[in-house]
């Protein structure tokens, strides 16, 4: 089944390699707040810590609760990074199997073009209508989560949307 997809981009004044590190210490993820009905994250852990990252697991508990792994399937910081999303807990367990997220970075002028996209996949159709509800509230969060990253509280510096 096609995935619901997205992508957010701004301009964070920061190296590629500065900005992974905020990734990678996951102190900092409860600076994810959610969007909405959309929980935010309440606590992070590594399950399984890579010296290169790539690997690595980081089990995910939400503000509702909630649970879900997040696994560094590659970790490059001249490209991009890649994570997949999965074992989500009910409910949205019922509605999607995984979600693949990408960050790639363009270095310009002391900064940074972050790119940061998003592919959410529906366990069937029924679940679709739902699951892009979801992405909805997601993209907000994302957006906002971006917004933070680049010290534009006032968010949406821009972006590219591929929602479908």
């Amino acid at each position: 089944m096609k995935p619901i997809r997205f992508e957010l981009h701004a301009r964070i004044p920061k190296s590629p390699a500065e900005i992974a590190d905020e990734i990678a210490d996951l102190s900092r993820w409860t600076e994810f707040q959610g969007y909405g009905p959309l929980p935010g994250i309440a606590r992070a852990e590594y399950e399984r810590w890579t010296e290169s990252m790539t690997g690595s697991r980081i089990r995910v508990q939400n503000t509702d609760g909630s649970t879900h792994l997040e696994e560094i399937l590659s970790w490059d910081l001249d490209d991009s990074i890649l994570m997949k999303l999965h074992e989500f807990s009910p409910p949205l367990g019922r509605l999607a199997s995984h979600f693949h997220e990408e960050w790639r970075f363009h270095p310009e002028n002391g900064a940074t073009a972050v790119f940061r996209s998003f592919e959410l996949h529906p366990r069937g159709p029924a679940a679709r209508p739902l699951l892009w509800l979801i992405s909805l509230l997601f993209r907000k969060a994302i957006d906002r989560q971006l917004a933070q990253m680049a010290g534009d509280p006032a968010g949406m510096q821009g972006r590219t949307d591929e929602q479908r």
